[in-house]
């Protein structure tokens, strides 16, 4: 396994209640997100989609999926994560993601990895951990 490490930013991000209403907690939401990669993984405009549940207005918790198109550590390809994580009232994101099993293409093809983030309310941009092995 090799550990490379960087930072990404939300180049966007849209989210919208699904249910039961705006005020209500617990409720359902989904955001559709845009992030830059950058440092071991080099990958701009990523396509995102999570789901959300809002325990309380600001804690809860999220699983997603994220198809990165770039290159790890200067092997170009393209891949998918899964990520879950939680949040906590001070706004600090968790996240945990992994590696979509078959999801590697070109230079990354047979990827597999893992890695993970903590993101802090207000950084502009959140550092990150990645394990990973190419045949």
């Amino acid at each position: 396994m090799r550990t490379t490490t960087g930072h990404f930013t939300f180049a966007d991000w849209q989210e919208r209640v699904i249910g039961p209403g705006e005020d209500a907690n617990p409720r359902l939401a989904h955001a559709s997100v845009r992030n830059t990669f950058t440092g071991g993984i080099e990958a701009a405009g990523t396509h995102c989609e999570y789901a959300i549940v809002y325990v309380t207005a600001k804690t809860g918790s999220f699983s997603g999926m994220e198809l990165l198109t770039g290159s790890v550590d200067g092997r170009e390809g393209s891949f998918a994560v899964e990520e879950r994580g939680f949040f906590d009232e001070d706004g600090t994101v968790h996240c945990t993601f992994e590696v979509v099993p078959g999801s590697g293409s070109g230079q990354l093809s047979g990827l597999k990895g893992k890695g993970g983030f903590t993101a802090r309310h207000g950084e502009p941009a959140v550092p990150y951990r990645f394990e990973y092995e190419t045949p």
